[in-house]
């Protein structure tokens, strides 16, 4: 009866993002448990190692190097299973800069976790929509420290300004106070280069619509407030 981390979520959405291609992704929502929190990044990066059986070997090992191009760096596995070829455990770098820090493709990452089973945790930098700290972790020497800028509230009050920061703000309003994520998940039988997600219940609907390769996407509820769009 206790809830876990959808650690899978993290590495299948960037997957989906970066490939256009989002059957990983819907193969996974069909099985994930529905008791969980979601996250996209937490102050350790970003795990690989829960989806070694939801990804191939290839598609996992392009997530990495696509996020190395990005600026990220890797903790590596020291275990037995790696002693013959090193083996990516974690990937350090901000979900905003995995995403070359493309707005569109960074909401539609976040809309993808907040119509997904569970209830969403967005860490503070996810928030802010925070660019790999080099900086930092040049200073520190630490590699970790790349996703871990330290603002000043000075800082903040500039962050919170930026539109891709008042549209993410958006979107948790929605997810939070909109009561149609009571339910279940019901994922649309549709081209795998398009993904649908229908949150129902307590009489209100709201539908995610996805164009993977456009980075663009829509939500439609029942009560317009809460209407977005990402498309035109």
């Amino acid at each position: 009866g206790y809830a876990v981390y959808d650690c899978a979520l993290p590495v299948l959405v960037l997957h989906t993002l970066y490939t256009g291609d989002c059957r990983r992704l819907k193969d996974w929502f069909a099985i994930c448990p529905r008791n969980q929190y979601t996250t996209l990044d937490t102050h350790d990066g970003i795990g690989t190692v829960d989806v070694e059986d939801l990804l191939t070997p290839e598609e996992l090992e392009n997530v990495i190097r696509t996020t190395e191009k990005c600026g990220a760096n890797f903790k590596m596995d020291f275990s037995a299973k790696a002693k013959d070829k090193p083996v990516v455990y974690q990937i350090n770098c901000t979900y905003y800069s995995a995403l070359e820090e493309n707005d569109n493709a960074y909401l539609l990452a976040r809309a993808i976790q907040f119509f997904a089973p569970g209830v969403p945790q967005v860490d503070y930098m996810g928030l802010l929509a925070g660019a790999n700290d080099y900086e930092l972790m040049e200073k520190t020497n630490f590699p970790r420290n790349i996703s871990r800028h330290n603002y000043t509230v000075e800082e903040i009050d500039q962050e919170v300004q930026r539109p891709v920061v008042q549209k993410l703000m958006q979107l948790m309003r929605m997810r939070n106070e909109y009561a149609a994520f009571d339910g279940e998940v019901q994922v649309s039988d549709l081209p795998d280069n398009l993904l649908e997600i229908t949150r129902e219940s307590n009489g209100c609907r709201a539908v995610l619509r996805a164009d993977l390769k456009a980075k663009t996407f829509t939500i439609t509820c029942d009560d317009p407030q809460y209407n977005f769009s990402t498309e035109g």
